[in-house]
C-alpha cells in the first residue's frame, strides 16, 4: 500500500469525523473543522490517503525550498481537486500560537494502524510548523498512551509536566511534551535520519524494495 499526505479539504470532513469517532470519545463537530480549515495562517490540517498502486505524481503547493517530505515516495501536500479517488486513512492537525506549534490531533483508522501512517502524519505536521514559522512544537498525550509517547520521544519531544484530569471522558491526566528548536541544525539532522528510515519502512511495506 502507498500513502500520500495532503491538505485537508471540506469534502474530507465526513471521513475524518468517522476516523475520529473510532479513535476518540469527544469528536469535533463538522463546523469546528470548517472553521479550522478557514484559518490557514494559524491552523493546518492534513489527511493521509492510501492507494494499492503508486498514485500519479502531482505538483507541490506551493513550491518549497525544503526537501519534500520522504522524497523517495510522493511529494507531500499535493494539490488535488476533491473528491480524491484515494481513501483517507488518517489525519492530523496543528495550531500556531505566537511562535509555538501545537499538535492538536493525530489519528489513524483502526484498520490501518501499525503501518507508519501516524509517523508520516507527524512528519507532515512538522513541515507545516516550519511553514508557519513555528520554532518549537508541543502536544498533550494521555499518560496511558505509551505507544504515542514512544513515537514523540523518537522525534525529540520531551515530557515537561502534566495537565491534571485533562481528558473529559475518564478524567485522565495529560502528559505535556515539547521539542527543542526545530530549525536548529542538530534537530534537522536527526529529522532527516528519521525520515530516511521511515521512507525505507514504507517502501518495504509497498514492495518497492526488499
Amino acid at each position: 500500500m502507498y500513502y500520500v499526505i495532503q491538505r485537508m479539504h471540506e469534502d474530507d470532513i465526513p471521513r475524518v469525523q468517522e476516523i475520529e469517532r473510532q479513535s476518540f470519545t469527544a469528536p469535533w463537530s463538522a463546523n469546528t473543522y470548517r472553521r479550522e480549515l478557514g484559518m490557514p495562517e494559524t491552523s493546518r490540517y492534513l489527511v493521509a490517503r492510501s492507494s494499492p498502486t503508486l498514485p500519479p505524481d502531482v505538483p507541490l503547493e506551493p513550491p518549497t525550498r525544503r526537501k519534500p517530505l520522504l522524497r523517495t515516495l510522493l511529494p507531500p501536500f499535493a494539490k488535488v481537486t476533491p473528491p480524491s479517488p484515494f481513501p483517507i486513512v488518517g489525519y492530523g492537525g496543528l495550531w500556531l500560537m505566537v511562535d509555538e506549534g501545537h499538535i492538536t490531533t493525530i489519528a489513524v483508522s483502526p484498520a490501518n494502524r501499525g503501518q507508519g501512517i501516524g509517523e508520516l502524519l507527524l512528519n507532515g505536521l512538522i513541515d507545516q510548523a516550519v511553514d508557519v514559522r513555528a520554532t518549537r512544537l508541543t502536544l498533550e498525550v494521555r499518560l496511558s498512551n505509551e505507544a504515542a509517547q514512544r513515537l514523540y520521544l523518537k522525534y525529540g519531544f520531551q515530557p515537561s509536566g502534566t495537565r491534571p484530569r485533562y481528558y473529559t471522558d475518564n478524567g485522565e491526566d495529560a502528559l505535556i511534551m515539547w521539542t527543542d528548536v526545530i530549525t536548529e541544525p542538530a534537530y534537522l539532522s536527526k529529522l532527516e535520519d528519521l525520515r530516511e528510515r521511515l521512507a525505507s519502512r514504507l517502501q518495504r511495506q509497498a514492495g518497492m524494495i526488499h
